[in-house]
């Protein structure tokens, strides 16, 4: 069918729910937008829900927003989970399988009722509602509440940069314009939904960006409470944040309840074979994720190949560009880009110093603009004092840390990484572990530079104190550790994660020692870091070396 009759037909009432009903649902289903790892297990699933639902005590009454088919999985997943604690809860969707392309109004209907199909058997245990007719009701320009615009204008805003990889965005572009008629949209439906709901909590996931980053702040904006939640690169472990943005990764009551003690012998070790990992390109434990392409080489080899000399040194390592972990994190610059290109300018001042800048290796799999272009244009020629190390290089960045003197970063985990060493690091951007007490955190250019001009003039002397290294290890710790949560499916592995782990054993007794408070924290229980404690101390393997 041609895209002039899908646009046609897409309009006219229940042509698709004829096609539907007469074709479309005896055909093997063949769209990108595809449910088949849940439409396999949901019918079972649902049953173990009416077979093993424990009783809540207190049940809430939980909303579940989604959008994008593999979100709509791990999410419906979720919201059977929380069903099977016995709260009462209703699970809503847009069905898009692509947040950056247009989509005609036939396929777009027809993804949805494949997607009604898919759902119907979890009815028997929860409402479900698709949101598409409602969004699509809203009309091209919905007319919206000043608060609702500024919402749909932010999240367009970051949906933009993060698709495109950049820090500015074209506010005529295709792709903004196509974000923001589709979030204002969201806006109105979910807003309707909510109010017409009155749910005690919403959980949705991510909740910074696209459709999802608009419900989340369509609660805060209801008084509704939230819990958002994102994955990481372990397996059996997630991320979640109550009344926040998850990917914002405010470990502010973490650090508070559990940053006042010694660093326990066993934690010391996890680390020390964590670290021995992505140092030598090596994968460890539950983390599925390399850290470098190259093993360590040793200092000395780098500082011959780049032609180092005794001048203090500082390594300045780069984010990716647009990358969710930057979205908003300006605090001394209006972007990464600024800050670097403008440190750039200060070394090209003070060549008595020397300056490394570590593009991320990470450019090798995004298509935005890189560093590397950024710096160019900025400068066709650099000094002699400063050298780029492309994404492409060989260069391992422990290499670089071995012989910096102190190091400059705007969000990176390396500047933690840098700080166990004992290097004064400098964090120019709103990172998770600033504040902390091991990073220099300048509120203004003019401190950054002052920073810069103390450090510089006597690196050794600016060298972090034992307690502020034990710090650094300490929160280190807490954050690759203990900030994520045991949870049975990963949305990268949900398909064998659910054969390993049906819903019957997370219900279960054993499951529900194991996983029951974290789905207590999904159902808005207060997550108490201090009655926590070090939950994972006793689980770690010590002294395990993946290697790929």
């Amino acid at each position: 069918m041609s895209d002039n009759l899908k646009d046609l037909f897409g309009k006219l009432p229940l042509t698709v729910e004829a096609y539907w009903a007469l074709r479309g649902r005896n055909k093997p289903w063949s769209a990108h937008y595809e449910l088949e790892n849940l439409n396999a297990v949901l019918p079972q699933a649902m049953e173990d829900v009416l077979k093993y639902q424990r009783n809540a005590g207190q049940p809430r009454k939980i909303c579940v927003f989604s959008t994008l088919h593999y979100w709509i999985e791990q999410s419906m997943l979720v919201a059977l989970a929380l069903a099977g604690q016995g709260h009462r809860v209703s699970f809503a969707w847009l069905p898009y399988a692509e947040w950056d392309k247009e989509i005609s109004l036939f396929d777009l209907r027809r993804q949805d009722l494949y997607t009604k199909d898919i759902l119907q058997p979890a009815s028997k245990v929860m409402r479900i509602a698709s949101m598409l007719s409602e969004s699509l009701a809203a009309g091209e320009k919905p007319l919206l509440t000043a608060e609702l615009q500024k919402i749909v204008d932010q999240v367009s805003d970051y949906d933009t940069q993060y698709t495109l990889q950049v820090e500015e965005t074209d506010f005529t572009s295709p792709l903004y314009l196509l974000r923001k008629r589709r979030n204002a949209q969201a806006a109105k439906a979910i807003f309707d939904w909510l109010q017409a709901e009155k749910p005690d909590l919403l959980v949705i996931p991510n909740g910074t960006i696209l459709e999802m980053g608009v419900a989340y702040q369509v609660a805060g904006l209801l008084g509704i409470e939230t819990v958002t939640f994102e994955f990481a690169d372990q397996q059996e472990r997630i991320w979640l944040a109550q009344n926040d943005e998850i990917m914002q990764h405010n470990t502010a009551d973490l650090w508070t309840e559990l940053g006042d003690q010694p660093l326990p012998k066993k934690a010391h070790q996890a680390l020390v074979s964590l670290f021995a990992a992505r140092k030598n390109a090596h994968l460890w434990g539950n983390f599925a994720r390399q850290w470098q392409q190259n093993p360590v080489k040793g200092g000395a080899s780098v500082r011959e190949s780049l032609n180092l000399d005794t001048r203090p040194l500082a390594l300045l390592a780069t984010n990716v560009l647009g990358d969710s972990l930057t979205l908003g994190r300006q605090r001394i610059t209006e972007t990464m880009a600024e800050m670097i290109v403008k440190t750039i300018g200060y070394f090209a001042r003070h060549p008595e110093l020397q300056l490394v800048v570590r593009v991320h290796p990470g450019e090798l799999k995004t298509h935005g603009t890189s560093m590397i272009d950024v710096i160019n244009q900025a400068y066709p020629q650099l000094p002699e004092n400063i050298h780029i190390v492309r994404p492409e290089d060989e260069t391992n960045t422990y290499d670089l840390v071995e012989i910096a003197d102190f190091g400059l970063v705007y969000t990176t985990t390396v500047g933690m990484e840098m700080a166990m060493t004992g290097l004064p690091v400098i964090a120019t951007g709103k990172t998770h572990y600033a504040g902390k007490g091991f990073t220099l955190d300048p509120q203004t250019w003019q401190g950054y530079e002052q920073m810069l001009d103390r450090i510089s003039q006597n690196p050794a002397a600016a060298r972090l104190t034992p307690e502020q290294v034990e710090k650094a290890w300490l929160y280190a710790y807490l954050f690759f550790f203990e900030f994520s949560l045991p949870f049975p499916w990963h949305i990268l592995w949900l398909k064998d994660d659910f054969t390993k782990r049906p819903m019957s054993y997370v219900l279960s007794d054993e499951g529900q020692k194991k996983y029951g408070q974290t789905f207590g924290y999904l159902a808005g229980e207060k997550l108490d870091w201090a009655a926590r404690g070090l939950a994972r101390l006793e689980t770690l393997p010590l002294n395990e070396d993946n290697s790929q």
